[in-house]
């Protein structure tokens, strides 16, 4: 991406309905708060949604920029916060049949906004499909988003285990969605390291937990952002202020929530 160093974030996680969605573009708005410049790609190429849970309009989409009708910086939409967004197309079969010569020119052509941004955070698709692998090995940060049901462990596991055994990956940072209570996100890493520590030759960070709470459901409902909209108001969050100093050169910050004492099991 030009000269310019850019943080690449890829959230995954195997299973849909996990909430990776959701976790890139509040993580997106958390890193816009830190002065970063940030663009978000929507990487669910056939069945995009980024822009429909922000309420947002695109007139151009991926779809426009494979087709050669325009350019990548043509299809960018802002959205809160500062962040920008690259929107896929829904509905669209041409863009889930993408060759992986498609893929590497479509992330190829992010190298034109090198200078205009800081972080490129992509929302993958569920699955483990060609344009996941495509999009994941094109980041240098993994961050995998898993829930604490049989599901999606098995599914973060096969997604672990593809990108490892078959392109050499072997860093990935865990986060535990909707979880009831802390212990329940530690105890859900632990039962996903046991399996990779006995087959895999990876290593896992475990990033925290981010409770389950009506306000997201609600925020989705408002087509709004729950770090632009609700975080902080919620009973179960205690809003904790990220500092420059919390993103030390390619890392990902840390919780931007907590659960309060009075939450806690």
């Amino acid at each position: 991406m030009g000269m310019h160093p850019v943080q690449v974030i890829a959230v995954t996680g195997g299973k849909g309905g996990v909430g990776k969605t959701n976790v890139s573009v509040n993580l997106a708005l958390a890193l816009a708060d830190l002065g970063r410049r940030v663009v978000l790609l929507d990487a669910d190429l056939g069945l995009a949604n980024v822009d429909v849970l922000l309420g947002l309009t695109s007139k151009r989409t991926l779809a426009d920029v494979i087709a050669g009708e325009c350019d990548l910086r043509d299809v960018l939409i802002q959205g809160p916060g500062g962040i920008r967004i690259v929107p896929a197309a829904s509905g669209t079969q041409s863009m889930v049949q993408l060759s992986t010569l498609q893929h590497a020119g479509l992330i190829q052509a992010f190298s034109e906004l090198g200078d205009e941004l800081d972080v490129l955070i992509i929302d993958t698709a569920a699955g483990i499909g060609d344009a996941v692998v495509s999009f994941v090995r094109a980041a240098q940060e993994v961050l995998l988003v898993v829930t604490d049901e049989p599901t999606s462990i098995t599914d973060a596991y096969a997604l672990i285990k593809l990108l490892n055994r078959d392109y050499g990956i072997s860093r990935f940072r865990v986060l535990a969605n909707m979880a009831h209570a802390p212990q329940e996100g530690r105890n859900l890493f632990a039962k996903l390291t046991k399996v990779t520590e006995r087959f895999l030759d990876v290593a896992l960070q475990y990033v925290g937990a981010i409770p389950y709470d009506e306000s997201v459901r609600k925020a989705v409902q408002k087509q709004r952002a729950v770090y632009d909209a609700i975080l902080g108001r919620s009973p179960r969050w205690r809003s904790r202020p990220l500092r420059r100093r919390s993103i030390p050169g390619h890392c990902l910050p840390p919780r931007v929530g907590t659960w309060s004492s009075s939450s806690s099991d």
